[in-house]
């Protein structure tokens, strides 16, 4: 490593690489034969891989969608960790989450498809702000279970980081909340399929 800039941009393109692997889609390939891609809402998340592998194997949904959101969220958080260990600043720090759910959402190696960045901003949210969002992942995991619908607990649970972070921090290290606002972004605009299906009732309920 020659200097703090270079350490930052290698950081910054391992960030993006690393997050634009499809787990999901890897996974349902290997273990259960299905192109995720060409099924159901065509993600690379972790709710599809369960609803497509179900309706061949429903066992083996169920470990490969937990697979899949450990895999999602472990990408965001291990170039940071990696990167805290280098000491980088938060500010880079930042801008390695954000680029690391950009990675998902708009993978290279899916011609810049991807994913709607849940898990994977749960990932890089555990490390910069980890209260917010536990009380998030806390509002998830209630809505999903009382709720059903996929996408509906995770926008909740999404708006439970935001509001958490504007109470209890004060510019999460860089004078203002504006990453967290951005990823946030990032992540409802790629439900804007699921928000127009949840406003005309036609969102599927996961069982």
């Amino acid at each position: 490593m020659e200097s703090f800039g270079n350490i930052n941009i290698i950081f910054y393109i391992l960030a993006y690489l690393i997050g634009s692997i499809p787990f999901g889609l890897l996974l349902a390939k290997r273990f259960a034969g299905v192109n995720i891609q060409e099924s159901g809402s065509k993600s690379i998340g972790a709710t599809n891989v369960l609803r497509v592998v179900k309706e061949t194997n429903p066992a083996l949904a169920k470990k490969l969608g937990i697979a899949t959101v450990l895999l999602d969220a472990i990408k965001g958080t291990v170039v940071l960790v990696a990167a805290q260990y280098y000491g980088l600043s938060i500010e880079t720090l930042w801008g390695i989450a954000v680029l690391s759910v950009l990675g998902h959402c708009y993978s290279i190696y899916l011609g810049f498809e991807g994913g709607k960045g849940v898990a994977t901003g749960l990932g890089v949210f555990i490390v910069l702000i980890p209260i917010p969002t536990i009380i998030g992942a806390v509002i998830w995991g209630f809505c999903a279970k009382v709720l059903k619908i996929s996408s509906l607990s995770s926008l909740l649970g999404l708006i439970g980081v935001v509001i958490a972070t504007i109470l209890l921090n004060d510019g999460v290290g860089v004078g203002s909340n504006a990453p967290v606002y951005f990823i946030a972004f990032i992540i409802i605009y790629k439900h804007i399929p699921n928000i127009i299906r949840l406003i005309k009732k036609e969102e599927s309920k996961v069982a």
